[in-house]
């Protein structure tokens, strides 16, 4: 077993320990989704209000440890598989502190949860962007547009372009812990700026190619 496999069956693990730990503390209703301003606007049973998060987790556990072996071009998945694997302990480190801020909040602590959010999705954004770079073609990872996986060449182009601009959506993101009150724009404007544009970025390289083999 790898040990960033160990290190998620143990954030796992912990989640739900916890989860029976802190039962008799939480109110029959909790709060589970916040506005742009850091108010409670959803709430949710307690029971999945504790064990949501937990079970999502493990079930997404499931899902990437099929991907690596059921993905056609597998063998390209362990060219770049050490980044792979850093990034799903990353994103299973993201969802527990997630929920960890979740608990805080329904015990009685009012964060302010735009700001408490915007380093960790920088983190995790900006290190999207080191795994896109290092990303060969595959089925399930990277940027899947119908020309990044008809051309190896546009896979390439694209997910280079998409690495920087996931780096610099990072860094926009992790701004957030600074400017609260901007917080969830410098999240979610660069990001989807992003991800608009490597859409776009992908057709125009991959019609690039085509007209390049043409002449």
């Amino acid at each position: 077993m790898r040990k960033t496999e160990i290190g998620i069956i143990i954030i796992i693990v912990l989640s739900f320990a916890v989860s029976f730990v802190l039962w008799p503390q939480m109110p029959e209703r909790m709060a589970s989704h916040w506005n742009f301003q850091g108010q409670a606007d959803g709430y949710m049973p307690k029971f999945w209000g504790l064990f949501l998060m937990p079970f999502i987790s493990l079930l997404l556990f499931l899902f990437f440890l099929l991907v690596p072996k059921i993905d056609p071009l597998k063998e390209n998945i362990k060219k770049f598989r050490k980044y792979f694997d850093s990034f799903i302990l990353l994103i299973f480190l993201f969802l527990f502190y997630i929920y960890l801020l979740s608990l805080v909040w329904n015990l009685g602590a009012k964060l302010n949860i735009g700001r408490a959010v915007a380093p960790a999705l920088g983190i995790v954004f900006y290190y999207a962007g080191v795994l896109m770079e290092k990303a060969k073609r595959n089925w399930f990872i990277g940027i899947r547009t119908p020309w990044t996986l008809s051309n190896e060449n546009v896979w390439n182009k694209t997910h280079r372009f998409g690495g920087k601009l996931f780096k610099i959506s990072g860094v926009a993101a992790f701004l957030g812990l600074f400017l609260p009150k901007q917080a969830m724009w410098l999240i979610i404007v660069p990001i989807v700026f992003s991800a608009i544009s490597i859409v776009f970025y992908s057709f125009l390289a991959f019609q690039k190619e085509d007209s390049s083999k043409l002449s």
